[in-house]
């Protein structure tokens, strides 16, 4: 079937130009108006009676800008939100000060490896409020470092955990949750998290902080400063805006009035929007109070559009660029066959789950980033799911799980190779430090969402 083979050679070359950090945005782009194309050519509509132009070679284009549309409106928004939000929040310096209020406690423990889980899951809760892997670890190395240090903590320890700490963390402010609850069908992203994700990702966490504890001790012993490395300061300079302790309260303010809200207003309709600019518009007004001058502090505020910006280029192009991927295929009917070849196979659900977190972490391995292989995937999984009879949630959880887990593994991973070379370390050293954490959380990971959802 000439419609089946082009989808396949098309899936193949994005796969590989992802996997080789050609743009991922771009390549989904032009193979998914490729094979909006090949549809209109073989004759198979590619927008129904209704919603076409009149003219079949420009609805092609139709597509994308619904796509946009759509987007913009929904989870789109959300997101390039909650970038301006977090934007701003680095600028006026609490983002800097939640990481020194949570890490406070820590110079307390002088033992290095009591410290390492302790650290991790630390780490792992500040990804809440800094989802950029890069970003966090980099503050935390400025942070952080000296503390585990001072605890005697082997330089290659205190990297591992560090540069482990953004994965799977269970959070309503994740633009991969918002995502897969819009995507999923799930009304509020807070059910998608507390009832899916959470009895997920939360017991992995635990395992994975424990692996680190073992796994490093063990490597310490091995390798007895062999590749230990030192500390590059020039890479760690920060700048000290001078905020109030208080001010960490801003960065989790948009958290904790969501869950508020979520609890006890369920009837109202207040959504991560709306709540995300309160909480700038608080910050924004405290930034004022305290330093007085109106004209700078409206150039300030500018930050958040400016990040709001930043959301849509990073993400928001990304998923509807994925999403005219899969319109394509869809086009070519290569979902139907799909969902035909499985329908009433026992098992299948277990067999599609394993098949798409392989895919997802072979492809996060080899590129380093696992958010385009999840946007591409989580539109299939849904209409899949709904002509095989499938849970949706089976496949698209550990998929999302898995696309955060592997990026820490591999070693073109932006997150690894800034680590490493602040620690004047080859990535691969810091990839066997990680590697075993990360697929003690993958195997936990793939073997509750078997039992779970099975």
């Amino acid at each position: 079937m000439l419609e089946v083979a082009v989808s396949l050679v098309a899936l193949a070359f994005a796969g590989w130009a992802i996997a080789k950090n050609y743009d991922a945005k771009v390549v989904l782009f032009a193979v998914g108006f490729v094979l909006l194309f090949a549809a209109v050519l073989m004759g198979h509509p590619v927008l129904s009676e209704k919603a076409s132009s009149g003219l079949a070679w420009v609805d092609p284009f139709k597509v994308v800008k619904d796509l946009f549309v759509r987007q913009y409106s929904n989870a789109g928004l959300i997101i390039m939100t909650l970038f301006g939000f977090a934007a701003y929040m680095s600028h006026i310096g609490a983002n800097d000060m939640v990481i020194r209020v949570l890490s406070k406690p820590l110079a307390l423990v002088r033992s290095p490896y009591v410290l390492v889980p302790l650290v991790y899951w630390i780490g792992t809760l500040l990804s809440i409020i800094i989802p950029s892997a890069s970003s966090l670890a980099v503050i935390l190395m400025a942070t952080l470092y000296p503390v585990l240090r001072a605890a005697k903590m082997t330089p290659l320890t205190a990297a591992a955990v560090i540069a482990t700490t953004a994965t799977i963390v269970p959070t309503p402010l994740g633009g991969d949750n918002v995502v897969a609850a819009r995507v999923l069908g799930i009304e509020h992203v807070v059910d998608y998290v507390f009832y899916h994700h959470a009895p997920i990702s939360v017991p992995a966490i635990i395992v994975m902080g424990f692996a680190h504890y073992f796994w490093q001790k063990y490597m310490d012993g091995r390798q007895k400063g062999g590749a230990e490395g030192e500390i590059d300061e020039s890479k760690l300079q920060m700048k000290d805006v001078g905020a109030p302790v208080w001010y960490a309260i801003f960065p989790v303010l948009p958290l904790v009035l969501t869950i508020f809200f979520w609890a006890f207003f369920k009837g109202a309709k207040v959504g991560l929007v709306e709540i995300t600019i309160f909480s700038f518009a608080l910050a924004f007004v405290s930034e004022l109070c305290r330093k007085g001058n109106p004209k700078v502090m409206m150039k300030d505020a500018g930050l958040f559009f400016k990040g709001m910006g930043e959301g849509f280029w990073v993400v928001v192009v990304l998923i509807v660029a994925a999403s005219t991927m899969v319109a394509g295929l869809s086009s070519l009917g290569l979902i139907d066959m799909l969902a035909g070849s499985i329908e009433g196979v026992e098992n299948a659900g277990t067999g599609l789950m394993f098949a798409f977190s392989g895919i997802t972490a072979l492809i996060t391995f080899i590129s380093g980033s696992g958010n385009a292989v999840f946007y591409s995937f989580i539109e299939l999984i849904p209409q899949i799911a709904e002509k095989t009879g499938l849970d949706p949630i089976m496949i698209a959880l550990p998929m999302q799980l898995t696309s955060h887990l592997l990026r820490a593994v591999s070693p073109v991973a932006a997150v690894v190779i800034i680590v490493s070379s602040i620690v004047k370390v080859n990535p691969l050293e810091l990839v066997k430090r990680t590697s075993v954490p990360m697929f003690a959380g993958l195997a936990a990971v793939l073997a509750m969402s078997l039992v779970r959802y099975m």
